[in-house]
């Protein structure tokens, strides 16, 4: 369940990063970092902290689907203008969000951490790799600007504490991605202060 979890994150998460790289204007290098460090950033940290082996390093399929997401990526902008579409990109993020909620918690509740723990790594696995984007291109990172963002991955971490039931995971995944879309369309957002 956290492979397939991963791997739906990375694809959507790649997306988000190309979409994010090509609406800044970076060059080739740039949207390919961007891609990268998106889609994997989080997971590696995740790995880092879980003491796991490194998933993005250990495995070459992870490098891979970014790879050809940025491929593909590069040829839909090549033969459409507008592959900046803001639906593709809340779409994506709103999946990247919700599987990256769920492999942190899992990876977390998998290597015996608490309540705490399950939650940190929940939130960090999902924005951990958008937060070293958005640094890296000089923007402050999106979970600090963004509606609600975070706080979807941190409810996503709980009710995985308490409700660790493999069945119950499709639609989690799926009450986290109607989440991000309905605070998006609605814009939900903390107060503040």
């Amino acid at each position: 369940m956290l492979e397939i979890a991963d791997i739906i994150g990375i694809i959507a998460f790649s997306i988000s990063g190309f979409i994010i790289g090509v609406k800044n204007r970076l060059d080739m290098l740039g949207i390919i970092l961007s891609a990268f460090f998106t889609a994997l950033g989080g997971g590696i940290i995740r790995d880092l902290l879980t003491h796991r082996n490194i998933f993005a390093f250990n495995n070459s399929f992870a490098g891979s689907i970014v790879l050809i997401v940025v491929i593909i990526g590069i040829y839909l902008k090549f033969h459409q203008k507008n592959i900046e579409n803001k639906t593709i990109f809340i779409l994506s993020d709103a999946i990247g969000l919700s599987s990256f909620s769920i492999s942190g918690s899992l990876a977390a509740i998998n290597a015996g951490f608490n309540i705490f723990g399950v939650v940190f790594l929940a939130l960090i696995t999902a924005v951990g790799g958008g937060m070293i984007r958005d640094i890296m291109i000089n923007e402050v990172p999106f979970i600090l600007r963004e509606k609600f963002y975070g706080s979807i991955s941190i409810i996503i971490g709980f009710i995985i504490y308490f409700f660790n039931y493999n069945f119950l995971i499709p639609f989690i995944f799926i009450f986290g991605i109607i989440l991000r879309i309905f605070a998006y369309i609605y814009d939900w957002h903390l107060p503040k202060i």
